[in-house]
């Protein structure tokens, strides 16, 4: 996965590949998909959601420019791969998600592997985590049509929060930088994801 994925591709920082190689991805799908859990493609993983492509995660990863002191919020735990892999570059993971049954899986998983500095909580991730903000980066693994306020104002300065933007059927990564009391948005690749859902994102 991470030489014919990443390596031959833009996936150049070190952290995130010393992470990508580390984690147990197939730990994080269901034991039908197991065999399939290091392809080139995102997987179903239940309640009409997805575990993302190695590729993509790694990119949106990379682009946080994690050191390894930061504080970093995840939006849409999901399988909670993304969690796992950010646990291994940064200080402290919250992530927040909306389905139950994901959430108590990825949970179980996380105590498995040990990965102690994650923790999560279920709800509208549309609002961020305000409780132990500001974070220092921002991940949200589902598509919104807008990137919610809450998580603009819940990021610190210097920050950086990534995001897919765009309709239900195609978005694109944002990456939003703050710095000095100013925003900045860049627009980096067109990917699809699954729907944002919640006060700030899509309805039900």
């Amino acid at each position: 996965m991470v030489q014919e994925q990443l390596l031959s591709r833009d996936i150049f920082d070190k952290r995130t590949i010393k992470a990508m190689s580390e984690v147990p991805r197939h730990l994080f799908v269901d034991d039908a998909m197991r065999g399939r859990a290091y392809g080139d493609h995102p997987l179903p993983i239940g309640a009409g959601q997805t575990i993302s492509q190695p590729y993509i995660v790694a990119y949106m990863t990379q682009a946080l420019h994690l050191q390894g002191d930061e504080k970093v919020l995840e939006i849409g735990t999901g399988s909670g791969y993304q969690a796992a892999i950010l646990s291994r570059m940064c200080d402290k993971v919250y992530t927040v998600e909306r389905v139950d049954s994901l959430l108590a899986e990825a949970r179980r998983i996380f105590d498995k592997l040990r990965y102690y500095n994650i923790r999560s909580k279920l709800d509208d991730g549309t609002l961020g985590w305000a409780e132990y903000s500001p974070y220092d980066a921002i991940i949200v693994t589902a598509g919104g049509p807008t990137i919610p306020q809450p998580l603009i104002d819940q990021l610190a300065d210097p920050g950086r929060l990534i995001i897919p933007v765009g309709d239900q059927h195609v978005q694109v990564l944002q990456l939003l930088e703050k710095k000095e009391g100013k925003v900045e948005v860049t627009n980096l690749a067109g990917v699809r994801f699954v729907d944002l859902v919640g006060e700030y994102g899509w309805d039900k």
